[in-house]
């Protein structure tokens, strides 16, 4: 099983006391599988995600991704386990804007030191980015800076990638497109998709879906 999460538990101080966002996830998802995970806002959705990307840490539980512990480690071996196994694709392009769109799509090889040129010019060929490679992000639609995200996340091959809301900011039609795209690009790696939506219509295109209520799985 690539992604194992036990009684997940996290709760945020407020000012009207102690909030409890999760309250005892159980779930799974294996290699070259894709999971919707839906719910509406303030369900714990993009925390639990949060947590499993290693971004932040639970107040119990566990998660276990392959035969690694995120649970049991610090900061610096979240980190590890980020750059070398795991890619987050946020609702925000996070592009960075003084790079071509080449460099943007291979920052993250790079820095995990999987820098395939090769993976890469194939990466901008299926998402139709070819022709943008030496652009600035700030010259590009939503929909394209939406797919360099996509390409540079799964420019160093991870394991398991994790998606928040990716096409929140685009419209139906170029959302499903990019979805599509996206799609076929893990299949094509093996890797396990984890997607935060609040759309139907995409979260029907994964093979599995789970909806959180008020902090569990309903």
């Amino acid at each position: 099983m690539l992604l194992t999460v036990t009684d997940l538990r996290k709760t945020y101080a407020t000012a009207d006391g102690p909030f409890d966002v999760l309250r005892g996830i159980d779930m799974a998802l294996d290699r070259g599988e894709t999971l919707a995970l839906t719910g509406e806002s303030g369900s714990g959705k993009s925390t639990l995600l949060h947590l499993i990307g290693g971004l932040d840490t639970p107040d119990g539980g566990q998660i276990l991704l392959g035969d690694e512990d995120l649970t049991a480690m610090d900061d610096v071996g979240r980190a590890r386990v980020r750059r070398n196994s795991v890619g987050v694709v946020f609702q925000q392009f996070n592009l960075i804007p003084s790079l071509r769109i080449a460099d943007n799509i291979a920052f993250q090889a790079r820095l995990a030191g999987r820098h395939d040129p090769d993976w890469c010019a194939t990466l901008a060929e299926r998402m139709g980015l070819t022709p943008q490679l030496r652009k600035y992000p700030e010259q590009l639609s939503g929909g394209q800076q939406q797919r360099v995200a996509i390409a540079r996340t799964l420019a160093p091959r991870p394991k398991l990638v994790l998606a928040d809301e990716p096409t929140g900011n685009l419209d139906e039609a170029t959302a499903a497109q990019v979805l599509t795209l996206m799609l076929e690009l893990v299949a094509d790696t093996g890797a396990g998709l984890l997607m935060v939506t609040h759309s139907e219509r995409l979260a029907g295109q994964m093979m599995r879906r789970l909806h959180l209520a008020r902090g569990r799985i309903a």
